[in-house]
């Protein structure tokens, strides 16, 4: 298909542009296996979140955390794309650096919503074992 034959102009109407970043979600959740595990761990946690009570407060940071991790794969993907796009799919020294980078992204704000995960829900089970015992 000819460059002429595609569309090359920005998207006039709301709805379309709606419609294309839907299917780009669609796309990194049907091609990128992390994407499945980050959203299967988020909606774990928030089923946790509802089984105990999370404060209003304690919400905010459950689902800035998860939707900070799903940016971010959504970034690393990106990345790793388009350096495919420009190296021909070949290995490159500099390509690398930016696939690393954008993972070590990917991994940094992975840990930090460990850490919030454990700052929510530790004291929480931690109160539930003791007053089960």
């Amino acid at each position: 298909m000819d460059l002429k034959d595609k569309q090359t102009e920005k998207n006039k109407h709301f709805i379309a542009s709606l419609e294309f970043a839907v299917q780009g979600i669609k796309t990194v959740f049907r091609e990128e296996r992390n994407m499945r595990t980050h959203i299967f761990m988020g909606v774990l946690a928030i089923i946790m979140g509802f089984i105990f009570r999370l404060a209003i407060t304690e919400w905010l940071w459950l689902l800035l955390v998860i939707f900070l991790v799903l940016v971010m794969e959504i970034i690393n993907t990106v990345f790793e794309n388009v350096v495919d796009m420009v190296t021909d799919f070949h290995f490159h020294p500099i390509g690398k650096k930016i696939k690393d980078m954008a993972a070590g992204a990917v991994l940094l704000t992975t840990f930090f919503a460990v850490v919030v995960g454990v700052l929510l829900f530790v004291p929480k089970i931690w109160q539930l074992i003791q007053d089960f015992l």
